[in-house]
């Protein structure tokens, strides 16, 4: 599966490392990302994180199955990508300790 996190901090770094952990994971993209998240992940400089209409674009072109949004400023807005049948996953630190709970007894 492909996955796609949104955002370009320490947050989305440490996301991107515990997803990369799953073996279901083959591509993780991050946008905008950053030269640390660059070690672990293929960032997309050119893709800002609050610009929804390219990342709805990318999806589609990558094939993306997952995406997380860390941004707390921007929650609530990325409905775009469901409608592609992206499972999406926007919340706090807390709650996406849970989601790789639940990822891992899904065998996800």
């Amino acid at each position: 599966m492909n996955l796609l996190v949104i955002g370009g901090g320490g947050r989305e770094h440490a996301i991107v490392k515990k997803l990369k952990e799953n073996p279901a994971v083959e591509t993780i993209y991050c946008a905008p990302g950053n030269g640390g998240i660059a070690a672990d992940a293929v960032c997309v400089p050119e893709i800002g994180a609050k610009d929804i209409s390219a990342q709805v674009e990318f999806a589609k072109a990558h094939q993306i199955g997952f995406a997380v949004v860390a941004l707390l400023a921007v929650i609530g807005g990325y409905s775009q990508l469901t409608t592609l049948n992206i499972l999406i996953f926007q919340g706090v630190w807390s709650l996406f300790v849970l989601l790789i709970t639940r990822l891992k007894r899904l065998d996800i």
